[in-house]
């Protein structure tokens, strides 16, 4: 148990039913026990951008305990349970939830670099490579994923929307990964025969910002960056 959950009430939300409105105030963190959800923002035109994913063991949204809002809506992408923090008096509380709950902050914010850094540099094919080893990263890490198999919820289309492509073109990477080796799909049931492989492929292993000075030598005399 992550904190002392005889005092969390426990919430169920229905598959596409919202935990939060944008810019509704929140009184409570979530710490999801079963399910997926989704942050997203729709533009006029009603075009869709996933901005983060919310797995089992997630806390959803961390930074709550900073702003005391949602500023953009939170959608169950499956049935979601979840144990819900207070907020008020969170810092009296014994144990260690505020620094559990800035260690979410933290890595939402190294998640969010990364997908930024992917959506706006990557090609589609590492954009979505590298979704997938995030995903079966994280899942991993929560005793989710066996014999290399995991279950992932997300439809090409949820798929495209956080990597900023088409249906049809995230069909296409996919039907490239698979035609590689390194990707299995029956149903939601996702198989990694290599995930190092894979993640070559979407150049995500141990990615570190290059130094600019290092950079700058490696440049032709005379020529501008």
């Amino acid at each position: 148990m992550p904190m002392e959950q005889g005092h969390l009430s426990q919430r169920k939300f229905r598959r596409h039913e919202h935990l939060a409105h944008r810019g509704e105030l929140q009184d409570h963190v979530l710490h999801l026990e079963e399910g997926w959800a989704s942050r997203y923002c729709v533009l006029p035109d009603g075009r869709r951008q996933i901005t983060a994913l919310f797995l089992p063991g997630d806390y959803c949204e961390p930074q709550w305990l900073l702003s005391g809002k949602a500023e953009l809506p939170i959608l169950a992408l499956t049935p979601v349970k979840a144990r819900a923090i207070p907020l008020a008096g969170v810092h009296a509380r014994p144990g260690d939830t505020v620094m559990k709950l800035l260690g979410g902050v933290l890595q939402n914010h190294d998640r969010q670099t990364a997908w930024i850094v992917s959506l706006g540099r990557k090609t589609a094919l590492e954009r979505v490579a590298g979704l997938l080893v995030e995903l079966f990263e994280r899942l991993q890490a929560t005793g989710k994923v066996d014999d290399n198999r995991c279950t992932i919820p997300l439809t090409q289309q949820d798929i495209a929307d956080v990597v900023g492509l088409t249906p049809v073109h995230v069909n296409r990477v996919l039907g490239d990964l698979r035609n590689r080796g390194l990707v299995r799909l029956s149903g939601k049931i996702l198989h990694l025969p290599y995930p190092q492989a894979l993640g070559a492929a979407a150049s995500s292993s141990s990615e570190r910002p290059v130094d600019p000075d290092a950079q700058r030598t490696a440049w032709p005399a005379g020529k501008a960056a």
